[in-house]
């Protein structure tokens, strides 16, 4: 069974960065799709980014593009969301995301459709 445990989630002010983390156990992450998503309160979850474990390919909300970037460590199973230029409305919970990939299926998906989550981590962005 895999499990997916993020951390980094912290208060950060407007303009500021953080990098959040994410380790897959149960299973190698060499064939999963690692997305990342997030939820305002008040606000349904939406996906923020996502990456192919076949070429390393990234996706990223429209909202995020240019600020947020993916990637991942296959050898430690850990994948990571550095996020720059934070927003205030970008308050809210983040959670990691993985679906596997298996041999004549798509081998990019968008963020949206990244993956079933974890149990997230809280940020804040506020002055």
């Amino acid at each position: 069974q895999v499990q997916l445990t993020e951390s980094g989630g912290a208060s950060v002010q407007p303009g500021g960065s953080l990098r959040l983390s994410c380790v897959l156990s149960g299973y190698t992450m060499d064939y999963y799709f690692i997305g990342w998503f997030r939820q305002a309160p008040g606000k349904e979850r939406e996906g923020v980014s996502c990456i192919s474990p076949i070429d390393s390919s990234t996706y990223y909300a429209d909202s995020v593009k240019g600020r947020f970037t993916i990637s991942r460590d296959s050898d430690i199973d850990t994948a990571y969301l550095q996020m720059d230029d934070r927003k205030p409305e970008e308050t809210g919970v983040y959670y990691c995301g993985a679906a596997p990939w298996s041999s004549g299926t798509a081998k990019h998906r968008y963020p949206g459709d990244c993956g079933d989550w974890g149990q997230g981590t809280q940020i804040n962005v506020a002055s």
